[in-house]
């Protein structure tokens, strides 16, 4: 089979065709645009059975990746850090150029058999935009509620109420007398400040009706799960993408990090805790575990039981997100089976 590693750039990419032994068959450059993927398989038609290996097929190299899976063709990921340690393994020097970037990248498909296989994007992609067009917008109205705090501040004798909203915001604006220029100043900033809370809050109702609307949509049964709703159903879904990607519940614990990591020595068995991993889908995970700890659920009885044999409440906590990423994934394969069309 004849292995085509792709460079990509933001103007150009650089494919490099090897033959099963090693050997280069031949290499293209191309520019990017629209025909670039049409041009590929022109190239490439030569060749029978054939397999395409994108670095960073989730960065630069997205839009020839989709185009190569959409038109049918097997391709996987070669992450950037593997095709950098296989350029200098296998070239024994540091030179590096297009070409030589692109065969790097093929070696590693060749060699490896543990890389992800690019799939068409589908509903989970536009979850993940929803969840993450809404952290901005929930980071942006943090920060435009401390900055008129700190305007309050030098307005009002004893500043604002934390949870502070617009209106409320706006009714302690109408009671200032600014009696300085200064003053006059944060007094306007802080009124513009309350257009821009109103402009948030207005953006992030829409949000979440976008993401409730798409996860019923994506008919996802996460929302069954005690302290799942539509907008961490929304986070889970778009940050684990295509879960048949993930062989076994094992591979998924590892890709969420809350599967713990041997670190024995001899005779000493130890694991530690996993710092690696998904970190936006372990923050879901410990909001969901918190969720069931502080109320009535199994999760609540499976943390205490822990507790009663001794574990602390981190220890507890840790091995709860353990047992919800093991449900999460069952119900997550369970609905990409009935997603399936019926033979």
């Amino acid at each position: 089979m004849i292995t085509i590693g792709i460079d990509p750039h933001k103007s150009s990419l650089t494919a490099v065709a090897l033959d099963p032994s090693g050997q280069i068959a031949d290499s293209i450059r191309l520019p990017v645009d629209g025909a670039v993927v049409g041009q590929l398989l022109a190239w490439a038609q030569r060749w029978g059975p054939r397999r395409w290996a994108v670095e960073g097929a989730a960065g630069l190299g997205r839009g020839v990746a989709q185009g190569l899976a959409v038109a049918g063709e097997c391709v996987v990921d070669v992450p950037a850090q593997l095709a950098a340690r296989a350029r200098l393994l296998d070239t024994g020097h540091a030179r590096k150029t297009d070409a030589i970037d692109a065969a790097s990248v093929a070696v590693v498909a060749q060699r490896s058999r543990r890389l992800h296989r690019v799939h068409p994007e589908d509903q989970s992609v536009v979850l993940r935009l929803l969840s993450e067009r809404r952290d901005d917008l929930a980071g942006e109205r943090v920060r435009v509620v401390n900055r008129l705090h700190a305007l309050l501040r030098d307005l009002i004798p004893g500043g604002a109420r934390r949870n502070l909203t617009a209106e409320q915001a706006s009714a302690l604006l109408d009671g200032v007398q600014a009696m300085t220029a200064p003053d006059a100043q944060r007094q306007q900033l802080a009124v513009d400040l309350v257009a821009d809370l109103r402009r948030l809050d207005a953006a992030l109702a829409a949000n979440t009706t976008d993401i409730a609307a798409a996860v019923e949509a994506q008919a996802s049964t996460l929302t069954q799960i005690h302290g799942i709703g539509p907008v961490l159903a929304a986070k889970i879904i778009g940050q684990t993408g295509v879960v048949q990607r993930f062989p076994t519940r094992y591979h998924y614990a590892s890709y969420c990090g809350t599967a713990p990591i041997e670190a024995s020595s001899g005779e000493q068995r130890r694991h530690r805790l996993s710092r690696a991993g998904n970190r936006q889908l372990n923050r879901a995970l410990h909001l969901v575990a918190v969720c069931q700890i502080r109320t009535k659920s199994p999760g609540r009885e499976f943390y205490q039981r822990k507790l009663a044999e001794s574990k602390t409440a981190a220890e507890a906590r840790r091995a709860l997100k353990r047992r919800l990423c093991d449900t999460i994934y069952r119900h997550l394969t369970r609905d990409h089976l009935a997603r399936q069309p019926q033979p």
